[in-house]
């Protein structure tokens, strides 16, 4: 398996290790020894010394086993924190000490004087604005920022008096935007892989209970096998049924359109990270947000009202789904949440080769329930459920703004909150792209929404009415 950094793959690493452990009922007596598999020494390949790249080793497999100092499904490995250069506006080299001083001009705030023929900040009076970076001819005036800081939209992370990356919890969406963007790797999302594990072990091979598989429809494209061979994988591994999320997202379509059309404005509840931002952020929008459950809890719920006893667990690419299930409107249907980062560590710690295994159908959604992978796929289908059911423009016209992103959901939010634009309905996905961007797949390059496109397409049901019938059959 080829990963973007050697971040993910040291992450990927020790959750393999962990997992294999917990396949072989070995994982108290193996669990000291984690370190010293991965970093054997006796030269550090990453670090100052082997010691540390072991300490921090051992710190990523208290994540992997889900404990942490805080109930956030993301969090910071201090020791793992490189303390990079305080963040801020600062003078480079470059300036060349002219005598137009647009910078200093340019200030708000007196901030800026000269000194020697070169402009100098007082960074007590300094306010960030950076009208003193586009006011210099040379560009000599640059803003340095920490990527995790960069990374968190929501301004959920700042820097504390030891100069250690900290998130405010309050803030955080759990989008996991800062934990692929920090190149240290010091920020992490936490893993419930043991849980599945168990979950797998004590179903004695789904006699005691079915344990089920719901994907993310952003599953095709995210291994290098046919998607049919990585649903025989997910049997190998001891699952009784893989069902896609994007059946749950047909109906969601159409519950969401009959919402819309009733209310008259929304904003999507499809991504949590999004529906978070709104609750931390826009809290007087909280009612705007659409009232029904996310593709992965509407299709478990559909499932557990059929088999109560079963156990359900979702896999995708967004670490804010992890938050998601531990809510209490939707705890009663998921019981896991792993990501396909977690997933290929599965594979390989119970030694799965899905090279070689036969493709199994997966085939329950339809074109419309796929493309929620990408960004405006929502706005399609909500645009295509009005016209199955057959609802006149002239009686309602959908007016989406489709935003991935969370600085493009902001404007949007923030246009709708001053009442400007004119749009009904805005569909929000905090990463780049949707979720084909999640912060949890395999690779991270540019997303190809054409590839999603296809993968609909080859969707035996068509229409999401046709999609939701066979369920009532």
């Amino acid at each position: 398996m080829m990963f973007d950094t050697s971040v993910q793959e040291l992450k990927y690493k020790v959750l393999r290790e962990v997992a294999r452990l917990a396949f072989e009922d070995r994982l108290e007596e193996g669990l000291l020894g984690i370190a010293e598999t991965i970093v054997p020494g006796p030269l550090p390949t990453m670090r100052c010394c082997i010691y540390k790249e072991r300490a921090i080793v051992n710190e990523r497999v208290k994540f992997a086993m889900n404990q942490g100092k805080s109930r956030n499904v993301i969090e910071v490995l201090p020791i793992a924190c490189d303390e990079c250069p305080v963040d801020g506006i600062q003078v480079s080299q470059a300036c060349r000490g002219c005598i137009a001083h647009r910078c200093m001009n340019a200030c708000p705030k007196d901030a800026i004087r000269i000194e020697n023929h070169k402009a100098v900040i007082d960074k007590s009076k300094c306010v960030e604005c950076g009208r003193c970076l586009a006011a210099c001819p040379y560009s000599a005036i640059v803003k340095s920022e920490r990527p995790c800081v960069r990374a968190c939209k929501p301004k959920a992370i700042s820097i504390d008096e030891n100069r250690c990356a900290k998130i405010d919890d309050e803030k955080c969406i759990a989008c996991g935007a800062c934990v692929y963007q920090c190149p240290f790797g010091a920020i992490s999302d936490k893993s419930f892989i043991l849980d599945t594990i168990e979950m797998l072990k004590n179903s004695e091979n789904n006699t005691k209970y079915n344990v089920h598989a719901v994907v993310a429809p952003s599953i095709s494209g995210q291994f290098s096998v046919p998607l049919g061979k990585v649903v025989s994988g997910l049997k190998q591994l001891g699952f009784r049924s893989v069902m896609e999320a994007a059946l749950g997202a047909d109906m969601v379509a159409f519950k969401e359109a009959s919402e819309l059309v009733e209310k008259g404005f929304l904003t999507s509840s499809c991504c949590p990270a999004f529906v978070t931002y709104i609750e931390t952020q826009f809290p007087d929008m909280k009612d705007k947000i659409s009232h029904n459950l996310s593709p992965m809890a509407e299709i478990a719920r559909y499932m557990k009202k059929h088999e109560p006893n079963c156990k359900i667990v979702f896999i995708g690419p967004c670490t804010a789904k992890k938050a998601e299930f531990q809510k209490e409107t939707v705890s009663p249907y998921i019981d896991n949440v792993i990501t396909f980062e977690e997933l290929q560590a599965l594979f390989d710690a119970k030694s799965v080769a899905l090279e070689g295994l036969e493709s199994e159908p997966l085939d329950n959604a339809s074109y419309y329930g796929r493309i929620f992978a990408r960004s405006g796929g929502l706005s399609d289908a909500v645009a295509n459920a009005l016209k199955e059911m057959d609802i006149p423009e002239d009686v309602f016209k959908l007016k989406a703004a489709v935003c991935d992103g969370i600085d493009n959901c902001r404007t949007a939010l923030l246009k709708a909150q001053k009442g400007v634009g004119g749009e009904n309905f805005i569909e929000g996905m905090a990463c780049i792209d949707g979720c084909i961007g999640g912060a949890a797949c395999l690779t991270h390059g540019p997303k190809d929404k054409l590839a999603v496109d296809k993968y609909g397409k080859e969707a035996a049901e068509k229409s999401i009415r046709d999609a939701i019938f066979v369920l009532e059959l």
